[in-house]
C-alpha cells in the first residue's frame, strides 16, 4: 500500500489521490511508467514523477524518518509490509492514567519473533537503546497513552519511527471498543490466567509485586506480553481490509 500512495507529496490530497488509483494505478512503478496516459494537470504530473522517484529511493533505503515525517500520521499503517522486518509491537503498563503523578512499571517490545519485558527499578532505562533499534512502532491507543508516558519518562528517546496506532485504522474497518474486545470479534483468546484481566488489574498487581507478591509480577508480566503479541495478529488479521476500505474510500 506504500508505495500506491501519494498524499505524502505536498500538494496532493486524497481526492487525487483515489483519481491516480481510478486509473488503475496500483504502484510507484506503474505511475512513472504509464505516465503519458495519466489524465491530471501536467505540470502537477511532473511535480507528482519528481516526488515519487524520491520517493522510491527513500523507500529502498528503508528511510523510515522520511515517510514519519511526510505521511500523515492516521495512514501511518500504509507502511506495515514494508517496514514489518522492523518493527515493535509496544505496551506499557503504569500505576496510573497521570503521566504528570504515575510511573510506567513495565515496557513490553515484540519485535514479531521475540517478546522483550522491561521493569521499573530493574532494567527500565534499557528502553532508551531498544527503541532505537526499530523503525516502525505498532501500539493500540498509544499516540495517547503509551508514547507521551514513555516521552515523559524518557525525553531523550527521540521517537522518529513511522507509528501505527491501531486503534484508529481499525475504528475507519468497523472496530471499535479496547483491544481486548477486538481481540474476540477477531477470534483471538487470551491464556486463562489473564482473560478478562484489564488496565486496573495491572495497576492492583504490581501494588501486591511491591508488598513482595513475585507471582503477580509474573502474572503482570505474562498480561503485557499477550498484548503485545496480539497486535501483530490484530494487525495482520486486518490489514487486508485496512487496505479495502482506503481504496473503496
Amino acid at each position: 500500500m506504500l508505495n500506491n500512495t501519494y498524499i505524502h507529496i505536498p500538494g496532493v490530497g486524497k481526492g487525487l489521490e483515489k483519481k491516480i488509483w481510478a486509473q488503475g494505478i496500483h504502484t510507484w512503478e506503474e505511475f512513472l511508467e504509464m505516465e503519458d496516459r495519466i489524465s491530471i494537470p501536467s505540470s502537477q504530473k511532473s511535480r507528482i514523477c519528481e516526488e515519487v522517484r524520491k520517493s522510491s529511493e527513500r523507500l529502498a533505503a528503508k528511510d523510515h524518518c522520511f515517510f514519519s515525517q511526510y505521511l500523515p500520521s492516521a495512514e501511518h499503517w500504509r507502511a506495515y509490509p514494508l517496514f514489518s522486518e522492523s518493527v515493535a509491537f509496544v505496551d506499557i503498563e503504569t500505576t496510573g492514567l497521570s503521566k504528570s503523578r504515575d510511573k510506567i512499571t513495565i515496557v513490553g517490545i515484540y519485535d514479531g519473533r521475540e517478546s522483550k519485558t522491561y521493569i521499573k527499578d530493574i532494567n527500565l532505562d534499557e528502553i532508551v537503546d531498544e527503541f532505537s533499534k526499530y523503525r516502525l512502532l505498532v501500539s493500540f491507543n498509544g499516540a495517547r497513552f503509551d508514547l507521551p508516558f514513555i516521552r515523559s519518562e524518557f525525553p531523550e528517546i527521540e521517537f522518529n519511527q513511522l507509528h501505527i496506532d491501531l486503534m484508529y485504522p481499525l475504528r475507519r474497518i468497523g472496530y471499535n471498543g479496547g483491544l481486548k474486545n477486538i481481540e474476540k470479534l477477531l477470534g483471538i483468546s487470551r491464556s486463562g490466567d489473564t482473560e478478562g484481566m484489564t488496565g486496573f488489574d495491572a495497576v492492583r498487581l504490581w501494588k501486591k509485586y511491591e508488598k513482595g507478591d513475585q507471582e503477580a509480577l509474573d502474572k503482570l508480566i505474562k498480561y503485557n506480553r499477550e498484548d503485545i503479541v496480539n497486535l501483530k495478529y490484530v494487525i495482520e488479521l486486518t490489514y487486508p481490509k485496512m487496505v479495502e476500505k482506503a481504496l473503496k474510500g
